[in-house]
């Protein structure tokens, strides 16, 4: 199964160009912080900055929040970033001539849902302000 980071990753950039605004902020230099490639993060960015999230300026290396970090869920960045927003996925190939295959897609699909409903109430109750200062604490431990 492969996994996807661009949450991850998307919120790396948020949290990176909000704690470090007078650093070198290009697509390179935040490429090293998460160990990715430029193109990954020009990509994210760009999404990010469609959602209204990040904002920059054509030409220059200065990217900043769009508004607040207070005001930024990590299921506004999920939203931004993931192309699928479900969280689960049924497998669609069961045998519909198995008492369990014919009846398991919808039974799960209706399970599935109920979880996807509390991820995205508990991404909606996290900003990206409180995974800053997670971060910033954890700076000051180090």
């Amino acid at each position: 199964m492969k996994y996807s980071y661009k949450l991850s990753d998307a919120i790396h950039i948020l949290a990176y160009v909000s704690i470090v605004p007078a650093g070198n902020l290009s697509s390179a230099t935040i490429a090293e912080s998460i160990e990715s490639n430029a193109s990954v993060v020009r990509r994210l960015m760009a999404n990010l900055k469609e959602a209204g999230l990040l904002a920059s300026t054509v030409g220059a290396a200065k990217p900043h929040l769009a508004k607040p970090a207070t005001e930024i869920t990590l299921l506004d960045v999920f939203k931004a970033v993931e192309t699928n927003h479900d969280i689960l996925h049924v497998d669609p190939r069961t045998n519909m001539d198995c008492p369990v295959g014919a009846n398991i897609q919808q039974t799960l699909n209706e399970a599935y849902a109920h979880v996807q409903n509390a991820a995205e109430a508990e991404m909606q109750a996290i900003t990206v302000q409180s995974i800053i200062d997670g971060i910033q604490v954890r700076r000051q431990e180090a």
